[in-house]
C-alpha cells in the first residue's frame, strides 16, 4: 500500500465518534446534529424531473468533457455572477463530480514532487486540502485564519523563501468553518504573489452562493483576473458545486474553470482517472446551473436561519458576523471546545464540532500536526451547521443557550 496513507490525519468526524464514545443523552429529547454540512433543504425539483427525464441516458458513457451544452450552462452562469468576458467553454471549463473529487484529484494531477512540493491552505481547513496534499507527496503550508485578521489568512506573513517552495494555494471563501468572505482585493495580492513566485491558485468557491446580503454576493478569484484584465486566468482555477447551491449533494456535480493551460492536463489526468459525470446528471446540471429562482429561496431560508439562530445565541456566545455559507463560528465558554462539544452532547442532545478538529497547531517551518506546541487556530471554538430546517435548528440553538446559561 501506499505509505503515504499512514500520513493522513483522522477525519473531524472520526474524533468526534470517538470523543461522544459512551455518553448517554437525555432519551427525552431528540438528536439534533450540527455537524456535517449536507444540506437539508428540498432539493431542486426541475433538476430531478430533468433527471428522470434522461434516465434511459444511464445506457450511454460519458465523454470526460462533457457536453457542449452543459460547459455552456457553466460557462454563461459564471460569466452573470462573476461578471466575466468571454469566459470559453471549450477550454476554459471542465465538468466534474463535486469539488471534493475534483480538488483531491487536481492536487494528485497538479504537484511536481521532483522540487519541492509545498501546499499552502487555510488553517482551519476542509480536511481533503491536507488529505489531497499528503497523498500527492507534499507539505501542507498552514495559513492561520484568526479573528485579528478577519478569519482570512494573511499572504504578508510568509516569507518569500517560503513562497518560493509553495505549488499551489488553496483558498476557501465563503470559508469553511469561518464563514469568511476574501475581499476582492485579496483575491488580487494573491494573484500578484502567483506571478512573483509562480504557484496555482485554487479556489474553493462551492458555498459562493449562499450569502446573506442580497446586494452583495461575495466576489470570486475569476472576477479578480477579470478586474484585472487577466482574462487568460493564468494560474488560476475555481472549484464550484451544485451541492449547497441547489441542494443536490447527492447529485456531486460541479466544475473547475479557470487557465486552459491547467485545464487541459487536469482533462487528460481525468480520462486516465474514469470520472466523467453520467449523462442523466449531466442533464440535470444544465436545468440548475440555467435557474436562478430556487437559488434565491435558498438563500431566503438561510437568511431567516441565521437571524433567528443569531438573536438566541448572541448573548450568550461570540462569533463573527455571518456573512455566508451556512456555519456559525462560535468561540465556547472556558475555551475548551472538546469538553464543551462533549457534554452538550450529554446533557441537550446536540451534536457539534470541535473546531480544533479543523485545524492544525503550526511548527516553526509552517507544517502542523496534533503533536505541536504552536496554539490551533481552531481552538477554543466550535462549528454549527444551520443545514436543517428552521424548526429543529432553532431548537437546537435554544438548547445551547440553556445549557450555557445553567453552567454560568
Amino acid at each position: 500500500m501506499n505509505p503515504d496513507l499512514d500520513a493522513l490525519k483522522p477525519y473531524p468526524f472520526e474524533r468526534l465518534a470517538k470523543l461522544k464514545a459512551g455518553v448517554t443523552p437525555p432519551t427525552g429529547l431528540t438528536h439534533i446534529p450540527l455537524t456535517i454540512g449536507e444540506p437539508q433543504h428540498a432539493p431542486f425539483a426541475g433538476a430531478l424531473k430533468t433527471l428522470y427525464e434522461h434516465q434511459l441516458d444511464f445506457a450511454r458513457y460519458p465523454a470526460t468533457a462533457g457536453v457542449a451544452e452543459l460547459r455552456g450552462a457553466i460557462a454563461g452562469w459564471a460569466s452573470r455572477r462573476f461578471g466575466l468576458e468571454g469566459l470559453d467553454p471549450e477550454h476554459q471549463v471542465l465538468p466534474v463530480n463535486g469539488t471534493r473529487e475534483a480538488i483531491f484529484a487536481f492536487v494528485q494531477a497538479a504537484l511536481d514532487r521532483s522540487r519541492p512540493a509545498r501546499v499552502a491552505v487555510p488553517n482551519p481547513f476542509y480536511q481533503i486540502y491536507e488529505g489531497a496534499t499528503l497523498l500527492a507527496g507534499g507539505r501542507p503550508l498552514y495559513l492561520d485564519c484568526r479573528a485579528v485578521n478577519g478569519f482570512r489568512p494573511n499572504f504578508d506573513a510568509v516569507p518569500a523563501e517560503t513562497w518560493r517552495e509553495v505549488q499551489i494555494v488553496f483558498l476557501c471563501s465563503p470559508g469553511n468553518p469561518t464563514g469568511a468572505v476574501t475581499p476582492l482585493d485579496d483575491f488580487k495580492t494573491l494573484i500578484a504573489l502567483a506571478d512573483q513566485h509562480d504557484f496555482i491558485i485554487a479556489s474553493d468557491e462551492c458555498y459562493s452562493e449562499l450569502y446573506l446580503d442580497e446586494s452583495a454576493p461575495p466576489p470570486g478569484l475569476l472576477e479578480a483576473c477579470a478586474a484585472l484584465g487577466r482574462h487568460d486566468y493564468r494560474r488560476c482555477l475555481v472549484f464550484h458545486s451544485l451541492s449547497k447551491r441547489s441542494n443536490l449533494p447527492g447529485l456531486r456535480s460541479g466544475f473547475v474553470a479557470g487557465d486552459a493551460e491547467l485545464i487541459a492536463p487536469f482533462k487528460r489526468y481525468r480520462t486516465y482517472h474514469g470520472c466523467a459525470m453520467s449523462l442523466p446528471l449531466q442533464h440535470a446540471s444544465i436545468t440548475a446551473w440555467n435557474d436562478e429562482t430556487h437559488v434565491r429561496a435558498n438563500r431566503d431560508a438561510y437568511r431567516g436561519k441565521f437571524a433567528a439562530v443569531t438573536e438566541i445565541l448572541a448573548p450568550v456566545m461570540e462569533f463573527p458576523v455571518p456573512e455566508a455559507s451556512f456555519y456559525l463560528w462560535p468561540a465556547v465558554p472556558g475555551g475548551d471546545d472538546e469538553a464543551f462539544t462533549r457534554a452538550l452532547f450529554a446533557e441537550a442532545h446536540v451534536s457539534v464540532l470541535p473546531g480544533s478538529y479543523m485545524g492544525r497547531p503550526a511548527t516553526r517551518d509552517g507544517m502542523g500536526c496534533e503533536e505541536a506546541d504552536g496554539d490551533n487556530p481552531g481552538a477554543g471554538r466550535i462549528r454549527l451547521a444551520l443545514v436543517a430546517e428552521i424548526e429543529p435548528t432553532v431548537e437546537a440553538a435554544q438548547r445551547i443557550r440553556r445549557f450555557i446559561e445553567r453552567r454560568a
